[in-house]
């Protein structure tokens, strides 16, 4: 199964992102869902799913690409090509299509068991400073403003919210990445976004701070 062929496609998808959702952030996806597989499953083989899976997941994605149906059908040749099975395919396509924190808002996605370890490293990716990274990045790439002290959180409900609600990138930390920590699937996958979670919010404090000119 030559998995070279999925990679360099999900490269030249998202080669010129600047978002954070470009390659790295889909390569960093895949080593930590091996490695919180590993730690679940210690006996068990390199899963070729999640890479997959992890390396295609944004690659089907309505912020990145104009025709995410289009993507879906390019993907499906892409798999057989590849070499999964029909009951392969049907797992990664309900991964890659249902993992999205917008996709679970208004009701959690059922996922199959190698598609949770994706979705916690695919959260954990946006904890942590490289999560405060790609946050901004995120903002800057939609000209959204950093900070706005007269415009509160929101409390999303439902996917056009999340999509079409203004915000600012300090909102997006209280309305999407701090609640990750509790939407986590596997015990390692919480153990780290809890870690992870804590310096967001030791960030959030000083920027806060530094904001009121009190440092």
């Amino acid at each position: 199964m030559n998995l070279n062929l999925i990679k360099a496609y999900t490269k030249r998808i998202l080669q010129t992102d600047v978002s954070g959702h470009d390659f790295y952030h889909c390569q960093r996806v895949a080593v930590s869902a091996q490695k919180l597989w590993q730690q679940d499953f210690s006996t068990a083989t390199y899963n070729d799913e999640i890479d997959a899976a992890s390396y295609l997941h944004d690659t089907i994605d309505e912020k990145i690409v104009a025709d995410p149906q289009k993507a879906l059908s390019q993907i499906r040749t892409l798999l057989t090509t590849v070499g999964f099975n029909a009951s392969q395919q049907k797992d990664i396509i309900s991964t890659i299509t249902q993992m999205s924190f917008s996709k679970n808002i208004a009701q959690q996605q059922q996922l199959p068991l190698f598609g949770q370890y994706v979705q916690d490293a695919d959260r954990l990716d946006a904890l942590g400073a490289i999560g405060i990274a790609r946050a901004f990045a995120y903002g800057g790439s939609h000209q959204q403003p950093i900070y706005d002290p007269h415009l509160q959180p929101e409390k999303l409900s439902n996917h056009f919210q999340y999509r079409h609600h203004q915000t600012t990138t300090i909102n997006h930390f209280y309305e999407k990445l701090l609640h990750l920590q509790n939407l986590m699937n596997t015990k390692g996958g919480k153990k780290l976004a809890q870690k992870r979670s804590q310096y967001m919010q030791q960030f959030l404090t000083e920027f806060q701070q530094e904001w009121d000119g009190q440092k």
